[in-house]
């Protein structure tokens, strides 16, 4: 081998690992969005889409019973896409009240939501399904629920918005394994799950509901949560911390979402966003946990 031949094939040899990423990096179909509800900016509809827009995030989830059509100026202006519509009704009217008036009330709740989202484009509604509480049992929640959501599931399918019930702090369906039974129950493709994150760790582990509950994820809740802080200063104050910096194993979580083929919206129901600064990190802590 001449000296021109060796130094092109050493070069070449050098040259070759560089070609070759040492670790790749991990790219998810998971859009960043934020719960409408959870922006502390003041100001008009528009002017917090507009927050959110320079934020970086690409979606949002507006509160249902808006004004409409501020709300779809507010879309078009901004280019933001709706992740959701949150169901403004479903805790002062419960579908689990023992009055049927009230249970009515949320029933109407439910669908004026359904109509939002179909207004907005959005392909799903957030639902608290039920309240536990001392005047009601958790077998009654549980019945009467059921009851009211099968009534609205001709509206959602005619519609094509999705019914997500949601895991909230309502002292109703604690386990995975009862998120999934009470939606097969009602055994309808109309009905499925949204999935809070943050809300499940005091009673658990994220990933793990994630599995059980599969394909019945509908929408994610992204939200950070302290058992440190939960056990100081009590339940409510373990949310009080950024994203990244709680409890949640977000490595597990996300691989538990990836087993499950889940894409689309992540949505941030988190503190922090009462700034345009504070916007953006929440975003950046999303980026982080996203490639996670």
């Amino acid at each position: 081998m001449n000296r021109r031949n060796f130094l092109i094939t050493a070069g070449t040899a050098l040259a070759a690992p560089a070609l070759v990423p040492t670790a790749a990096a991990k790219t998810r179909d998971l859009h960043k969005a934020i719960m409408y509800g959870t922006i502390g900016l003041k100001g008009t509809v528009l002017e917090k889409f507009q927050a959110v827009k320079a934020a970086g995030f690409e979606g949002i989830e507006p509160m249902s019973h808006m004004h409409q059509n501020e709300v779809l100026d507010a879309f078009a202006a901004t280019g933001l896409k709706p992740a959701s519509v949150c169901c403004d009704t479903h805790w002062k009217k419960p579908l689990s009240d023992s009055d049927p008036a009230v249970r009515q009330a949320g029933l109407d709740g439910l669908t004026q939501a359904l109509k939002d989202a179909k207004a907005y484009g959005a392909s799903s509604v957030l639902l608290v399904p039920a309240v536990v509480n001392k005047a009601t049992s958790f077998d009654d929640a549980w019945k009467r629920s059921q009851i009211e959501i099968r009534k609205a599931i001709p509206v959602a399918q005619s519609l094509g918005v999705k019914i997500a019930c949601e895991n909230v702090w309502n002292q109703f369906i604690l386990t995975p394994l009862e998120a999934a039974r009470y939606v097969d129950e009602i055994a309808s493709p109309w009905v499925g799950w949204h999935f809070d994150i943050g809300n499940s760790v005091t009673y658990g582990f994220p990933e793990q509901w994630i599995r059980i509950l599969g394909k019945r994820i509908v929408k994610l809740h992204i939200k950070e949560y302290s058992r440190a802080k939960r056990d100081k200063l009590g339940p409510y104050a373990g949310f009080n911390v950024a994203f990244n910096e709680g409890d949640n194993d977000w490595p597990a979580v996300m691989a538990a979402i990836d087993e499950i083929g889940y894409t689309g919206w992540g949505i941030a129901e988190q503190s922090g966003g009462d700034t345009l600064e504070g916007l953006n990190t929440l975003t950046a802590g999303m980026d982080k946990i996203f490639a996670s």
